[in-house]
């Protein structure tokens, strides 16, 4: 981690759920970045990190100081011919972008992805977040292709960058 990120990356665990549900809340309604305009129900968001943890799925956390500002996680995918790979998700509250913590946060959920026993780790991510695909590229994700008009919030659309990262 760059020495200017005082964040910890941490495995998730139960007494963080609030937390991560909170921060999954923020990134989604500002409405640029992910597939949900608003996190799940607090129940619902409980069930499914104590389903991660069970199963141990990578899913790891920035706190700083005690507080989470941001996660990251490699959901495997359920179909038998495609259980070799994993779907990415990430992000971080606004006030801590830029430092650091992103790239801390793919580096824990990537190498467990690996123990986990993935191969391929895919993620989409709207074009204009050219941060985040800046990122990526520097962790060794390729570009796969493009999903036209992918996503349509407030009745504007815009494009799905589709990339992978394989593990040899």
């Amino acid at each position: 981690m760059p020495p200017n990120s005082s964040a910890r990356i941490v495995p998730i665990a139960e007494e963080h759920i609030e937390g991560f549900r909170a921060v999954l809340d923020t990134v989604a309604r500002e409405r640029r970045y992910l597939a949900f305009l608003e996190a799940p129900s607090p129940r619902e968001t409980a069930a499914f990190v104590r389903g991660n943890i069970r199963k141990g799925i990578p899913q790891y956390l920035a706190l700083v100081d005690g507080q989470v500002v941001g996660w990251c996680d490699i959901l495997p995918l359920d179909r038998p011919t495609k259980s070799h790979g994993g779907v990415l998700g990430l992000g971080v509250l606004p006030g801590h972008r830029g430092r650091g913590i992103g790239t801390a946060l793919l580096e824990a959920a990537l190498n467990a992805g690996k123990a986990y026993g993935l191969t391929r780790v895919e993620l989409v991510v709207r074009e204009h977040n050219t941060g985040a695909i800046a990122l990526y590229e520097r962790l060794g994700f390729v570009r796969e292709g493009v999903k036209r008009n992918g996503v349509r919030v407030d009745g504007g659309y815009e494009n799905l960058i589709c990339m992978a990262l394989l593990f040899e």
